[in-house]
């Protein structure tokens, strides 16, 4: 169950696909819920699927993508009082991207996703990202 009590938690893998410094993002269709704005692509995970194979059926079905392996979890946050419970995971693939499911396509530096609409989840996991990393004061 969720905190807000909307019933059970439902998994979402965003991908976070880096290549030379920058990030693959893609703009959702107008029609859908946060028509217009962008996100890290991916989707929901099936009963019984992994994050690895949601991902690789995902990426394959939205942007003709092959997953080559995933890395680990960088942050996970509920996505408003939705069931959703949006999991950013480091994932590497092979191939060009193609807008099939999004209106449109790009690979962003971190400077310029933080002034991007973005939707609400990728937003808040943009700003983790450039949060400054704490440091232990015992370590230095």
């Amino acid at each position: 169950m969720t905190e807000d009590g909307t019933g059970p938690a439902v998994r979402v893998v965003a991908a976070v696909i880096e290549r030379e410094g920058r990030y693959l993002l893609g703009r959702r269709p107008i029609e859908k819920r946060h028509g217009g704005l962008w996100e890290f692509p991916g989707g929901k995970l099936d009963p019984g699927e992994s994050v690895l194979e949601a991902a690789r059926r995902e990426l394959s079905e939205e942007l003709a993508l092959e997953v080559t392996g995933i890395g680990p979890l960088l942050w996970s946050v509920a996505d408003g009082r939705t069931p959703f419970i949006i999991e950013f995971v480091e994932v590497f693939t092979d191939g060009t991207p193609r807008a099939l499911e999004h209106e449109d396509l790009g690979w962003f530096a971190p400077d310029v996703m933080r002034r991007m609409d973005l939707a609400p989840a990728d937003a808040a996991f943009v700003r983790h990202l450039a949060a400054p990393a704490q440091v232990d004061p015992g370590t230095g």
